[in-house]
């Protein structure tokens, strides 16, 4: 194991110094939350495309290959789908607002007053996916090196602050490039190949295995359903995936470039597959679905390439978790405390920004870590941050976006109500239930329509002023949460 050791070790050590790189680069609060919006096609395709596809999307990925077969390829399938219809229909218009968060959307759609309750339930989302992302460290480094888990979230984590912290988007942005690299020549060029061919081929694991395991539907037709509603919407609505688009050059760029991004996935999520397929041929009994991804890196790769696929899962988990601490403590800050603290600074007036965002960064990840230790269902966590997403936050947003009525007061009863509905069905049906989401999305929905409609339209003048942000015509100035409205305090 000394060469696979030595690859993860200058790995690990490569994401530090991008860290360090990136601090050079971090001069102001665009350059550290968003990358200065500055971000071409090529790496704006590759950072997208690592930070959608995390841990769940490797190993849970290949988990499901393991367990269903090809249609195990549903769940990062249905995220591949909402990041093609997030860059085909709502990226151009999102990156032209020059905003940092979604809450800062909603209060220029509607004038100001929904901020802050959407940006708790946004925080609350970025943090449980933060979390989960984290203590996917402790399956990796445990066959890496053997150590216990709670040494594991620490190890990794602390690698995840250090370089967040340190430069802020600019780090995270070339990190994952790199990690999208490692990513594709490991999982795409190496594990897949070698893991069809140690299972003898298409035609012999056609021949070992039950005929549903080759059924594109196989998962079920409500399992589908389920993570269309999680994930495809989920993909069109997080802070996480927003503050990417933000990075973007130009529109053009957040069109295109997500459109590539989001083809990528759906490649990424047949290999998935079909390597958990092989993993059933190879390993029949294994204890646990997610073993299966492990188990074939352990016992099928040569060395040195076995280095390189778990420096590839490393990647796949550092890439969503830098992404989600980054989002959750630009939510934090600037949605939340600033607000809070009602400060409103003079026109004019210089302060450091980014000494008080990279502040939040390592206090976001300080809890991320202590939280992760804590605890031990990831489905479950994971389960509770898109629920709580989809079902509080999915309407105002799109409602927003398309139809002109929406009100404040509807945007703020839809997020109460669906995060409210969400709460009280997960504790009535359990964590894992469909129902949560399916009548959570309504509550929300039929909150937004009912409360629009009973309230007075919202101001002309606000509406004019968005319009002109979403046609890229109004410039926004560096701080652009100062433009939303006088009310609406800026970030410290």
């Amino acid at each position: 194991m000394a060469v696979d050791y030595l690859v993860i070790v200058v790995y690990l050590a490569g994401m530090l110094a991008m860290g360090w790189w990136g601090m050079r680069r971090a001069r102001s609060k665009s350059e550290f939350l968003v990358a200065g919006r500055r971000l071409g096609p090529a790496m704006y395709s590759g950072t997208m495309a690592a930070i959608v596809l995390g841990g769940a999307s490797t190993i849970g990925g290949v988990g499901l290959g393991y367990q269903y077969g090809l249609s195990g390829a549903w769940m990062v399938f249905t995220i591949g789908l909402g990041l093609l219809a997030l860059s085909v229909f709502f990226s151009a218009r999102i990156a032209r607002l020059k905003v940092y968060t979604v809450s800062e959307m909603l209060d220029l759609r509607y004038g100001g007053r929904a901020g802050v309750i959407s940006g708790l339930v946004m925080w609350a989302y970025t943090l449980m996916l933060a979390v989960t992302s984290t203590i996917a460290y402790a399956t990796i480094f445990d066959v890496l090196f053997d150590i216990n888990r709670t040494l594991a979230i620490v190890l990794g984590g602390s690698i995840v602050v250090a370089y967040s912290t340190l430069g802020g988007m600019w780090s995270i942005t070339l990190t994952d490039m790199v990690q999208f690299v490692v990513k594709t020549i490991g999982v795409l060029l190496l594990l897949l190949p070698i893991a069809v061919v140690k299972a003898g081929g298409f035609a012999e694991m056609k021949a070992q295995l039950p005929t549903e395991y080759f059924d594109p539907l196989g998962i079920g037709g409500e399992t589908i359903f389920t993570y269309v509603l999680i994930y495809t919407f989920g993909m069109l609505i997080g802070q996480d995936i927003w503050q990417r688009v933000f990075t973007a050059r130009s529109d053009r760029t957040a069109r295109w470039g997500g459109t590539v991004a989001g083809t990528y996935c759906l490649a990424y999520a047949v290999a998935g597959a079909v390597i958990g397929t092989a993993a059933k041929v190879l390993y029949p009994k294994l204890a646990s679905p997610d073993d299966a991804f492990a188990t074939i890196v352990k016992d099928e790769l040569p060395i040195g390439v076995r280095g390189l696929v778990l420096a590839a899962a490393l990647a796949a988990v550092m890439s969503t978790s830098s992404g989600a601490l980054i989002a959750c403590a630009t939510v934090a800050n600037n949605d939340i405390w600033a607000r809070l603290r009602g400060i409103v600074r003079p026109q004019g007036e210089q302060h450091d920004e980014v000494r008080g965002n990279r502040a939040f960064i390592l206090l976001m990840g300080l809890a991320v870590i202590a939280t992760a230790i804590a605890l031990n269902d990831v489905v479950q966590a994971l389960t509770v941050a898109y629920n709580l997403l989809v079902g509080g936050l999915l309407v105002p947003i799109l409602g927003g976006l398309l139809w002109k009525r929406g009100t404040a007061q509807g945007a703020l009863a839809s997020v109460a109500v669906g995060g409210l509905a969400v709460t009280g069905l997960m504790a009535a049906y359990g964590i894992l239930a469909n129902e949560p989401v399916y009548y959570g999305l309504l509550a929300s929905l039929a909150a937004y329509v009912v409360v629009s409609l009973a309230t007075r339209p919202t101001d002309a003048a606000v509406l004019a002023a968005w319009r002109e942000r979403l046609a890229g015509r109004a410039p926004a100035p560096e701080n652009a949460s100062e433009t939303v409205s006088e009310q609406v305090p800026a970030a410290q």
